[in-house]
């Protein structure tokens, strides 16, 4: 990530939070390079078991190219995809849990390695936010394990 995208994907992150400054601050002071931001104002995040969160994500990519904000937890053994505002309240998923109005997610800086939570694909700071039917189609296909033929999604 450019040092430009970065800022751009800080300041976009900073916004959802209560206070910006603070977040910023807890960033700079955090010794894991984290901080919590509210769900719901923003964005939500649906967050899927680790394996099915990887192949969804897989899938997304082959379809639809850049796929949005995306975190994973060290072990992989969580996957959340940022999607709109609202998402969470509505999703029926078996497994998948839905982050949205009073929810707070761990978020670590943008550019910046992290302990525990890392940017699987990183906010690009314009607010793109992955589309919640591409998400569902992606992990209905992950799930029942097909993979896409060559040349499809490229």
């Amino acid at each position: 990530m450019s040092d430009t995208g970065a800022t751009d994907a800080v300041r976009w992150l900073a916004a959802a939070a209560p206070d910006a400054g603070a977040c910023l601050a807890e960033w700079g002071r955090n010794p894991l390079g984290v901080a919590l931001l509210p769900a719901g104002r923003s964005w939500d995040v649906l967050i899927m078991p680790g394996e099915l969160g990887g192949r969804t994500y897989d899938v997304l990519r082959r379809y639809v190219g850049p796929v949005g904000p995306v975190l994973g937890d060290l072990n992989t053994s969580r996957v959340g995809f940022f999607v709109p505002p609202g998402t969470a309240a509505g999703w029926v998923a078996t497994g998948v849990r839905g982050a949205g109005r009073g929810s707070w997610i761990v978020v670590p800086y943008p550019g910046r390695a992290a302990g525990g939570v890392r940017w699987i694909s990183p906010p690009d700071g314009s607010g793109t936010l992955i589309d919640p039917v591409a998400l569902e189609l992606a992990m209905h296909e992950a799930a029942a394990g097909h993979e896409p033929e060559p040349g499809q999604g490229d």
